[in-house]
Formats: structure tokens, sequence, C-alpha cells
């Protein structure tokens, strides 16, 4: 029987970018060698999940919005978060997933004072060198006494956390490729993001990504036996 991962999704894509697919469709095709059962559940729009064993998993995805914002869906969200956390329920939290769970959990994020990350960037994650993507201001600026850093950057510094075998976040975007920080940069980066910044990430929209490196652990982290 297949492992169901219930992906919540936290945000839309711009209009000019939808036909692309939605949040979830990217995560789809990132873990599709896994050989997971999907389903999604819109929680940005208020769709929750009955319950936290609708799924075997649990992936949030990345969002527009900023986990300290005031809207109906976060705080039951972190109750959700916690609640997984509680039940050993496997979940994974991406950007704003990142974020959220860690603010669910204890710590905090806000928007940082040195600025946005945007486009392929260097991290350390498990000791390794990776090149990933990343488009973000906020960050997760303290990290809740569960979590361990397994991952940084010189821009960020809990740029990956895990909880125990129990939860898995990430801040950059393994699920984006070229294209789609191609899209950002033209269709919500101007105006918002120093045009040197955007500039720089144009020159490396070419650069190898390690993308795959960061489905694979992911992989293993949803497959993991627990007791």
């Amino acid at each position: 029987m297949n492992m169901k991962i219930g992906i919540l999704v936290t945000g839309h894509p711009p209009e000019e970018m939808a036909t692309a697919g939605s949040y979830d469709t990217y995560f789809e095709r990132l873990l599709a060698f896994g050989e997971f059962e999907f389903s999604r559940c819109a929680v940005v729009d208020g769709a929750f999940p009955r319950s936290i064993t609708d799924a075997d998993g649990w992936l949030i995805t990345g969002s527009k919005h900023g986990a300290y914002e005031d809207h109906p869906w976060i705080p039951p969200l972190e109750q959700f978060i916690r609640d997984c956390f509680e039940k050993s329920i496997p979940m994974i939290g991406v950007c704003f997933g990142h974020q959220i769970i860690a603010q669910a959990m204890g710590g905090r994020v806000e928007k940082f004072d040195k600025g946005w990350s945007i486009g392929a960037q260097d991290y350390e994650i498990d000791g390794a060198p990776m090149t990933l993507n990343a488009w973000h201001q906020d960050q997760v600026v303290e990290k809740p006494e569960t979590a361990q850093v397994i991952g940084k950057s010189d821009f960020c510094a809990n740029a990956a956390l895990v909880y125990d075998n129990r939860l898995w976040t990430i801040q950059p975007h393994p699920e984006y490729e070229a294209d789609f920080i191609d899209g950002l940069i033209r269709h919500r980066g101007t105006g918002l993001i120093p045009k040197h910044q955007l500039d720089q990430a144009k020159q490396r929209l070419a650069s190898p990504l390690d993308n795959r490196q960061i489905a694979e652990r992911m992989i293993a982290f949803f497959r993991q036996e627990r007791t």
C-alpha cells in the first residue's frame, strides 16, 4: 500500500504563472520517484483536513504570506502542526512551511533586517555543500528548543531544521527550477526587490541545483520507521 502524503497548500502562484500548476503540483513532481499517493488541502482558503490521520504524512508549501500575519487559517494550522508532532505523524515544511512550523513550535519568525534572498543560493545541508533556489525575506531568527539545525548559509543561519524524527523543514525551495524563479523575478520581484538582487538572480538562473538530493532526503524522512 502506497504511503499517502497530504499537501497543505498555503499560497498561490502569481496569476501569470498559474498555468504551470499550483504549489502542490511542484511537490508532486519533485517527489514523484518516491511513489507516494498525494492529496491536497488549500488551507490558505480555509480548507483543512478532517483529521491529522487523513494522511500518513504532511507537507506544508510556501506562501507569499508571513507566518506572523493575522489570517484566520494561521492558528488552526499551528495547532495541526503541534498535533502531528505529538502523535509522531511526519511533516515537512518548505519556506513558509519551514517558518510556520518553527513558529508553532515556539520559535520566532520575522522580516530579516538584511533583506531578501532570491534565486540560486549556496547552503550547507547535512554537512554537504548544496545549491538551491530561494525566495524569501522572512526568516526563522530564533529556532525552537526542540529543533536541531541541519542546514545553514551565510545569509540564513536556520536554513534547515529537524525535530526528532517528526518534523523536517527547509527554507529554500527544492521544488523550484530556473523557470519558476525567472517567472517570480518578472511577475513578483519588480518593484518589491532591489534591482541589483534581481539582476544577480538572473545571472545564476543556469546554476546546477541539488533539488534531487533534497527530494531524496524528504522521501527518506517520510519513509523512515517510527514507533
